[in-house]
């Protein structure tokens, strides 16, 4: 999931580049939403490991 924000962020920029604004505010918001989905499910395995144990 991190590996696919960073590959929508990179879209993002590159459209940025070349003034396609609306593309570029689509790919970072996706971006931006997958990254903060890896976020929480990485908190969520955090607090799971650690409750295992």
């Amino acid at each position: 999931m991190l590996r696919y924000a960073i590959i929508f962020f990179v879209v993002a920029l590159v459209a940025a580049v070349f003034g396609f604004g609306g593309i570029a505010a689509s790919a970072a918001g996706i971006a931006q939403l997958l990254f903060y989905g890896f976020i929480i499910l990485a908190v969520i395995s955090l607090v799971v490991g650690l409750m295992r144990r």
